[in-house]
């Protein structure tokens, strides 16, 4: 049941040293790319990174990114970032067996929204497979474009770590539901 599936669902940065399946992947991928799109245009692009040597190039750069955004960063997100013990230092990128970057091709009407459905589709097909991740969206996207050579209208969305999660950590609290609905119009006391 889908309800399972995503109450199941966490974000995971540690991961087991095996190795899935690609075939997995494969399947993982096949299930993301049945989201709606805007005129069925499927503006999203997956590449799979396994080699160790590609998955450090991409951890180095997205850690020199992280070091500036680190630097600069105060307020609300700040605090929760210090208080829940995030630093640059981002191992998920070399560590898990698989890097899935998610890719938009910015030409087509409503491209970002499509590939967001079509990553939610995949936390949940991974969730299936006994597989984790973490939505993780670089500070320096430009520079990993660059390094796997995407054409200029395609824009990375996020870096997917993929493979067998090592996270014992819980799943953090969801908000009730009646937290998230209303009917008709928004209460005045809501925002």
């Amino acid at each position: 049941m889908i309800q399972n599936l995503a109450k199941r669902r966490k974000t995971v940065r540690k991961f087991k040293k095996e190795k899935p399946p690609i075939e997995k992947i494969l399947k993982i991928i096949e299930a993301a790319k049945e989201a709606p799109s805007g005129m069925n245009a499927q503006p999203w692009h997956f590449i799979i990174i396994e080699t160790p040597e590609r998955k450090r190039e991409i951890r180095g750069l997205c850690e020199e990114g992280e070091k500036k955004f680190y630097e600069k960063m105060k307020g609300k997100l700040g605090k929760w970032l210090q208080d829940k013990g995030f630093t640059w230092k981002k191992p998920f990128l070399s560590d898990a067996p698989y890097l899935l970057l998610v890719f938009t091709d910015v030409r087509a009407p409503f491209a970002v929204q499509a590939t967001w459905l079509a990553i939610g589709y995949l936390l949940l097909a991974l969730e299936e497979e006994g597989l984790g991740t973490v939505t993780y969206t670089p500070p320096n996207p430009r520079e990993i474009e660059e390094l796997v050579n995407a054409p200029k209208h395609y824009k990375l969305q996020t870096i997917l770590p993929v493979g067998y999660p090592n996270d014992e950590k819980p799943k953090y609290e969801r908000k009730a539901l009646e937290d998230v609905i209303s009917f008709e119009k928004f209460e005045k006391n809501e925002y």
